[in-house]
This record gives C-alpha cells, structure tokens and sequence, in this order.
C-alpha cells in the first residue's frame, strides 16, 4: 500500500505533503504533546545540524545582486516593481521552476531554480535586503499529486505580497500592506477567486513548511534518519502544522516503528478526521499491526470520502501494462489524465502505450506534452531523450510499409 504525504510547493508550485508542507484545509488545533510524539532512540544523529537561521539568510551574491540591479532605483521607480521584473523577466534573474528539492533562499538563488515555497522563501530574502515588508499566504487550490516509488506527495500552493519599503523616519512601522499597496508575487497562474481568498501564514509557519518538505524529501531518496529530523524540528518550529505529524507516521513507518507511527497518526485524524490522506496511512498502519476491524472502519469511511483516490486508474493502468493489455492501459491513463490533465508521468505512460499500440503519432504528441509538465529538470531531459527516440522511429516506419494501429 502506498504511503500519502503532502508538501508545500513540488508539482506546478504547490505546497507538499507526504503529508508535508502546507495544507488547504489546515485549521487551528491544540499543541500537541511533541515529546510523547518523538522517538528519538529510533534514529540515528542528523548527518549535519539543522540551522534554521539558514533558510531565509542572504547570500554575498544575493546581496551584491541587490546592491546593482535594484536598490539603486532611479527616482520614481517602485523598487518592488524592480524586484518584480527580476523574478519574471528572462533577461534578469531567469529563474526556472524545478520541484526536485525544497531549497533555502541562497540556494535557490544560487541554482535561479526552485519549487514555489522555495522561490517565495528567496524572493522575502531579496525583498527584506530592500527593507520591503512580506507577507506569505496560503491560496486553496486542487491539490496536484506527485510521487517517488510507494511515496505519493500531495502539493498545495504558497504565494507572497510585497508592500512599500519601511519609512526610513520608522522603519519598525510596516508601511503600505493594503490592498491598494500590495504587488503579489506568484509562480504559477492563480483564479483570481482563489486569490481573493489566501488566507496568511506566519513565517514560522512557512518555516515548518520548509522543514517539512525536507523531511519528506530526504524520506523519498531512502534517508530515514535526517527526515525523521527535519520533521521533529518542523513539529517544534510550529506545533500547530498537522501535516508534521502525518509525516512522522509515514517516517516511523519507514523505521517499522507502527506504534510509534500510530501515535503520531491518531493525533493528526483525530484534529482533522475526515482528511483523507491521514485516514489512509493510519489504516495503513493499523492493518500493520493487525489491528484489522479498526482498519476496516477507517478504509469505510476512506471509500466514502474519496471512492477513487488519487493514482488510482493509474495503478490499474500499471498493472494492465505488465500485463500487456496496452489498450486497456490506454484506456486507464486516459482516465486519470481527465482528472488531472497535466501530469507528466500520466502523458508519459499514455505514449508508451500507444508506443506499444504503433500509434506513434500519438505517442509522440503525449511524450512532448510530459515533457512540456515536467517539473524537474531531470525528468524534462529524459522525455526529450524519449521524444528524439520516437521521433525517430517515426521517420524510419515512414520510410517502411505501413504497420496497422489498433
């Protein structure tokens, strides 16, 4: 059974959890009981400390940067819009989404690539060097599903506002965040409705953010260790984020720690009991645990909740591959790709099925298009290696006998 996270920004700038990261419906709830929560002897030391002050820290370059290209505005030029212009025009910073990881602000800077949180994050640095006020927001959008092996990450979106810098007469006065001031910074197109209702988030809270898609980050390439503490220290920057906790399940679970991972699973259902995600990996743990008939409740209640769970044609679509009933595969992709239109891997597997078929036209029109939604440089470059392979084959079955599609 897969194991459901979320994160703050991975796919087309969302916010992610394995759980991980920001949540659309994420509420107010008690402080949990953190250290009844931790399991420290279950892990080994962190490879190097987690140093928060890093996050949001400018860099030598982002301070130079700074220095020539915006805070010597001429007279009358709006140094946010200076900022502005540099995050989106191809001449200035050139910045490239790129979800692989959740990075600080120097280091976002350093690649001019990132997921949404992680260039939100670098844009309140290089706006806070120009003495601008910031202020982050959580915007309600769909969820966008991603996934690494049996980890499957669920990405919600994080934006930012710039207001007018601070007076210079009193500059611990925020000056100018009002509706009328403000000049939003996004990534990826926002409904204006969906803009209208962001809901703001403290920088704790981002912060949390940050560390949690860390956590689950490290989590998806095998490093149990370091994601069990990136996520700790996600629950004590801020203890409210419930998504914390679901990631510390999914991670004892990992560790094969069930009680453990029930502890922290049975905390997050039970803030928000109909979110689906911590239904899913606590039934999960309970089937672990052979603690069957309580499973069985939650998995009714999942099934009416979320009768088809993301991935879920998908994995049909798998199986019917191994299988070799590339029509039918065909089919289930199509399926998934109408709920969720512009996911790569869904294009992906779409072409090899038709690949399989001989419909090489079509083929090669969803090979570019999982190319085209790609949100990692690396996968961008193997669909193009994939794309010039079939593009290939098309000019050598254009050079013999027509072969029948199916």
């Amino acid at each position: 059974m897969p194991s459901w996270a979320r994160i703050v920004c991975t796919a087309l700038c969302a916010a992610a959890l394995l759980g991980v990261g920001g949540c659309a419906s994420q509420t107010p709830v008690r402080i949990a009981p953190a250290q009844q929560l931790f399991h420290d002897q279950l892990f080994q030391p962190p490879a190097k400390p987690i140093d928060t002050r890093q996050v949001f820290a400018i860099s030598p370059a982002m301070r130079e940067y700074v220095r020539h290209e915006i805070g010597n505005a001429s007279p009358g030029r709006d140094p946010r819009r200076l900022l502005f212009d540099a995050l989106y025009q191809r001449d200035k910073l050139q910045l490239d989404y790129d979800a692989a990881i959740t990075r600080n602000a120097s280091e976002t800077f350093a690649a001019r690539a990132g997921n949404c949180l992680s260039l939100a994050i670098m844009t309140a640095a290089l706006a806070r060097e120009l003495n601008m006020p910031v202020v982050f927001q959580q915007i309600d959008v769909d969820t966008v599903w991603s996934r690494a092996g049996t980890l499957y990450f669920a990405a919600n979106h994080v934006n930012l506002t710039l207001g007018r810098p601070r007076s210079d007469r009193n500059p611990y006065t925020i000056y100018g965040m009002d509706d009328a001031n403000v000049l939003t910074v996004d990534f990826v197109p926002v409904p204006p409705k969906a803009r209208d209702a962001a809901k703001p988030l403290e920088e704790h809270t981002v912060l949390a953010m940050y560390l949690n898609n860390r956590a689950a980050e490290l989590l998806s390439v095998g490093e149990v260790d370091d994601a069990y503490w990136a996520a700790r220290r996600a629950a004590e920057v801020d203890p409210l984020l419930l998504n914390v906790y679901n990631t510390l399940g999914v991670i004892y679970q990992q560790r094969g720690s069930q009680e453990a991972a029930e502890q922290a699973l049975r905390y997050a259902h039970a803030q928000a009991p109909d979110n689906t995600i911590y239904l899913s990996n606590l039934a999960q743990t309970l089937e672990n645990e052979h603690k069957l008939d309580e499973a069985a409740a939650l998995r009714a209640r999942l099934a009416q909740l979320e009768p088809y769970p993301p991935f879920y044609f998908f994995n049909q679509g798998q199986e019917a591959m191994q299988a070799g009933e590339y029509v039918r595969a065909r089919r289930l992709f199509e399926r998934e790709l109408e709920r969720v239109p512009d996911y790569h891997e869904f294009h992906f597997w779409l072409a090899v099925a038709n690949y399989h078929l001989g419909n090489l036209r079509a083929a090669d029109n969803h090979m570019k298009l999982a190319m085209q939604n790609s949100t990692t440089r690396g996968t961008h470059d193997l669909y193009s290696a994939k794309l010039d392979r079939l593009r290939a084959d098309e000019a050598r079955q254009r050079a013999s006998p027509p072969r029948a599609a199916q």
